[in-house]
């Protein structure tokens, strides 16, 4: 016995049960005055931290960094996790063929590539030849792609490039036929690809370039519009769009598949936009005419048909509908008006009555405009999460219960077929062209790796066309959906995905995922990492809060502004039904969540801290007064609202991690990661939250930030630094959950052939 507890002992960190030796860290008096009801003074003292680019606040993450690491070396299973997660991770992953001219086009990663690499075939017998490798792009290999697009023959193709997982994006052109890049290059693009105008150039959206020292947390204002021609240099570019008078918008523009009509969507954030539009067949129509206007609702225009725009709409739908709508210009519009007031003035009415009958007429001439939209997919008791067109027909993706469903319809909204999935999961990539006959969709749940499926649009038939073979037995794995009542009585979905043979005796280790906001839906799909924690013994759970689209527009109002405290109630009552169902126990659970999901970590352990073992809140939205000052914070202020806005303060001010940290409190042992390049969430969040839970924090759990050099919020983050914070994260996890590494029983047999 002695010889266990002595082991035991030794197998500790150095840091033991005492409280980690956190850097020092210096306090401002910065106090800010904020109006919600009464005037509210609001102290910030580590605003200095804001400023990444001074050497106090490097010095501060160099300081921070070395406590963390120098943590992470103790732990004793470390090492082992990271061989297993490297061994888990090399298996070859293919993205679905795409088809252009008489290529198929497609991703391969050999296993541990840092990025994935592009190939082309002729034919799908056709010996694969490397088409473009992102690996090559960089001398320091940081290099990944973003939008990728051909140009309408495929004559070109353009890619665009981010540099260390920051937002903004280089474009470049590319021959097809001869692998050569133009000399055209596209600079400070930021979320979106291009457009192409044949095989002439391309529309897409730009902002002036920013100030070198600024440019990965200063406000991005004043989005443009702009066609580029090939064979030109950018500062030729032609403006099409810009509105100087509102700042904090959002605008791009893309034209239908047959080229016809140029829409340009406008939003002022996340949710929300107008639709413009310019009929290249109109000659007269010089510039764009709007077609749905304000921000109430959220309209996409999905194709068109001859003179009708298709769209998706939530406008009276809240699971979302599709519409055809003939556009009419304002001039036209006005015109069928002038018919209508030119009759009445025949009338010989009196001042009064004349103006009432002009009013009512008015009126009444919107509602038939509103009237004309043709609705060709009616409202479901489903979320249409989105519509995609290939060989002439609609493909409509629902969400069951966050589960996949898809159907098949007519330009016209006929109905030809429920597609037959392979199971309960996540289906995706029911896209092409007109003239195509075929697609490739993927399909993956928790426990099924990802499959592509070849699918025949006129017959309806799935074949298997690639099955991917991973060095896990995910055949041991089970994937169950539950609900359970949330405070205010709603019933909210869960999957728990854990290994055959689990006991329902409160002791098992569990990680419970979330996001819950800006329209998002979080559904079945699987993930290696998770999947090795699965492997561990873990139960994992992903809990479809309020806030995203899985039910539609009302289940995401339902957690929005000032609701959002019932996404945090939500993912409280995920775990405190877990813990009720004897799943686990408190000192079992790890809460996990990313950028708007780790605003819920931080929410939800500064709430209730003794509900949770172990957070990780990553890239997470820790300032709610201030998110908004910072790249494009402000888009998000249609989500969360607005400090500066006295009705807004309050309730932003009530769940703000940074600002609900109190003194004396034992919280969760906590790993807060970001990346240095993050010009989405910006670091500071993170660093702000970290500084002070470390200053408040009065338990001996280790609360810790972890500064990922040359990378960003998330998107193309190197396969070399995915596997390094995997094992950090999950080396955490285990230690402080108590659980001991297992050796993998055995390895899947192969299975040769589809």
């Amino acid at each position: 016995m002695k010889k266990l507890v002595l082991f035991f002992l030794l197998s500790l960190p150095v840091f033991g049960a005492a409280q980690v030796p956190y850097p020092p860290t210096k306090k401002g008096d910065v106090i800010d005055k904020h109006y919600g009801g009464n005037k509210i003074s609001v102290a910030d003292p580590y605003r200095w931290l804001e400023d990444d680019n001074s050497e106090e606040t490097k010095a501060w993450v160099q300081a921070e960094n070395k406590v963390t690491f120098d943590y992470l070396a103790t732990i004793p299973v470390r090492e082992k996790v990271r061989k297993r997660l490297e061994d888990l991770w090399n298996y070859p992953k293919y993205s679905s063929p795409q088809k252009k001219g008489a290529y198929y086009y497609f991703f391969k990663n050999n296993g541990l590539q840092n990025q994935s690499v592009m190939y082309r075939q002729l034919g799908l017998a056709g010996k694969a030849e490397e088409f473009l490798n992102p690996n090559t792009l960089n001398k320091e290999g940081i290099a990944a792609l973003g939008s990728t697009r051909f140009s309408k023959t495929g004559k070109y193709f353009s890619f665009t490039v981010a540099i260390a997982g920051s937002d903004w994006q280089e474009g470049y052109i590319m021959e097809t036929a001869t692998g050569k890049i133009l000399k055209d290059t596209i600079r400070w693009t930021k979320f979106g690809g291009f457009s192409w105008k044949g095989d002439e150039g391309f529309y897409y959206s730009r902002y002036e370039a920013p100030d070198e020292k600024s440019k990965m947390t200063k406000q991005n204002q004043h989005q443009l519009v702009s066609y580029h021609k090939i064979g030109t240099d950018q500062s030729a570019d032609e403006l099409i769009y810009t509105d100087m008078e509102h700042p904090f918008r959002y605008s791009s523009a893309s034209l239908t598949e047959d080229g016809r009509f140029l829409i340009l969507r406008v939003s002022e954030g996340t949710s929300g936009a107008s639709l413009w539009f310019i009929d290249t067949k109109n000659t007269g129509q010089m510039r764009f005419e709007e077609v749905i206007t304000g921000f109430d609702t959220e309209p996409n225009v999905i194709d068109n048909k001859g003179d009708y725009l298709i769209i998706r709409t939530n406008d009276g739908a809240p699971n979302y509908k599709v519409v055809m709508i003939k556009p009419l210009s304002p001039q036209q519009r006005e015109e069928i008006l002038e018919e209508r007031v030119e009759k009445i003035k025949k009338k010989g009415l009196d001042k009064v009555d004349l103006a009432k009958e002009i009013k009512e007429a008015e009126e009444e001439e919107e509602k038939n405009y509103r009237k004309g939209w043709k609705t060709i997919i009616p409202e479901k008791d489903m979320a249409l999460q989105g519509v995609s067109t290939c060989g002439g027909y609609l493909f409509a993706s629902y969400l069951k219960d966050a589960s996949t469903r898809v159907y098949q319809y007519t330009y016209e909204g006929k109905l030809v077929r429920e597609i037959k999935l392979p199971g309960i999961g996540t289906a995706s990539g029911f896209s092409g062209e007109k003239q195509d006959l075929e697609l490739f969709y993927n399909f993956s749940s928790f426990n099924v790796p990802p499959s592509i499926y070849r699918y025949n649009i006129a017959t309806g038939q799935s074949l298997l066309f690639r099955k991917t073979e991973v060095k896990i037995k995910t055949d041991d794995f089970v994937t169950k959906q539950v609900f359970f009542t949330s405070k205010d009585g709603t019933k909210v979905p869960m999957f728990l995905t854990y290994k055959k043979g689990m006991i329902q005796n409160g002791q098992n280790p569990t990680l419970i995922y979330g996001y819950g906001g800006f329209n998002i839906p979080v559904t079945p799909g699987f993930n290696i990492s998770n999947a090795f924690f699965i492997e561990q013994g873990g139960i994992y759970a992903v809990v479809n809060l309020r806030g995203g689209s899985e039910y539609g527009e009302k289940w995401h109002k339902a957690g929005m502004l000032e609701k959002k405290q019932n996404v945090f109630d939500d993912f409280i009552g995920a775990t405190e039904f877990l813990i009720k169902e004897k799943y686990t126990n408190s000192q079992k659970t790890a809460i996990r969540g990313g950028s708007n999901g780790g605003l819920l970590v931080g929410a939800a352990m500064t709430q209730r801290p003794e509900l949770f073992k172990v957070a990780l809140p990553a890239v997470g939205v820790m300032d709610m007064l201030r998110f908004h000052k910072f790249t494009v914070g402000w888009g998000w202020a249609v989500e969360y609202g607005n400090a500066d806005s006295a009705s807004q303060f309050p309730y932003l001010y009530k769940y703000s991690p940074y600002h609900n940290l109190k003194p004396g409190v034992s919280y969760p042992a906590t790993l807060v990661t970001t990346g240095d390049h993050d010009d989405r969430v910006v670091p500071a969040h993170s660093f702000k939250f970290a500084a002070r839970l470390q200053e408040y924090h009065s338990g001996t759990n280790p609360v810790l930030i972890r500064v990922e050099t040359n990378a960003g919020h998330g998107a193309g983050k190197p396969t070399s630094k995915q596997i390094d914070e995997a094992t950090d994260i999950w080396s955490f996890v285990m230690y402080n959950l108590g659980m001991p590494f297992k050796e993998p029983a055995g390895q899947p047999i192969e299975k040769k052939g589809f």
